[in-house]
């Protein structure tokens, strides 16, 4: 699978998670000189879509390689909502296996001859924003996670006695997917574990608020909401860059 549009190059990457094969999308701007820090897109409960491939488009062309990780093995992309929820609660119910997967997607790109391996971040989206948030819980060498209107809970797992990854979450303030309660107790894990980590409310906005796809209505729990969409937007890529460029 390859696209010439703006000199950005999507390729099927495949790899292994145990016995599981898995093709990501890895994305890269074929003009760019030498290895760029990597992003791992962690996409929604849909799994390596079409809105994932976007989004990790948009992060190429802020300069970095992109691998769009493959959440269910043998590049599976749920065919509805229901399949999409199935596929999401088994992974919920056992992290172990969830965190694997993530390692594995992150152990790809961080070898990637377009990627520079002591430069990797994660971005996830929805379900994905949960993945990457594992990710830094688990103390995978980051440099930054970011999650867009992510699940924000640890499963009940122990926390992490300290978090060196820095934390980015973006959440809309009326999400009724992520109840207060979850987001304070996201605030405690994050004190308890020392973390450098920002978790930003965005009034008005419920689940799924950087997807155009998502609809307009905010009483069904999921819509667009684009003044969110840009501002997070903004936020992330300025973060992504201190990231990169400190330390």
């Amino acid at each position: 699978m390859t696209s010439n549009t703006s000199a950005i190059h999507f390729e099927t990457l495949e790899y292994k998670d145990e016995s599981t094969s898995c093709e990501g999308t890895i994305v890269y701007d074929i003009h760019a000189q030498g290895r760029l820090p990597g992003v791992l897109l962690c996409p929604t409960f849909w799994g390596n879509d079409a809105l994932a491939r976007r989004k990790a488009m948009q992060l190429t062309r802020l300069g970095y390689t992109v691998l769009v990780l493959d959440p269910y093995g043998g590049g599976r992309i749920a065919a509805d909502q229901a399949e999409a929820g199935r596929l999401m609660n088994t992974l919920l119910a056992d992290r172990a296996v969830l965190r694997r997967r993530a390692m594995a997607g992150l152990k790809a790109l961080r070898y990637h001859r377009r990627a520079d391996g002591s430069h990797l971040a994660a971005v996830g989206y929805c379900f994905g924003g949960l993945v990457a948030l594992e990710l830094a819980r688990m103390g995978s060498d980051l440099r930054g996670a970011v999650s867009f209107h992510g699940l924000l809970d640890n499963g009940g797992a122990k926390p992490p006695a300290a978090i060196d990854t820095r934390i980015l979450a973006l959440h809309g303030a009326d999400d009724p997917f992520v109840p207060p309660a979850q987001a304070a107790a996201f605030i405690e894990e994050m004190r308890a574990a020392k973390a450098d980590w920002q978790l930003v409310h965005y009034g008005g906005a419920v689940h799924a608020f950087t997807n155009p796809d998502a609809g307009n209505d905010p009483s069904t729990g999921l819509a667009y909401n684009e003044p969110a969409d840009q501002r997070s937007w903004k936020l992330m890529s300025s973060f992504l860059q201190e990231c990169f460029t400190e330390r």
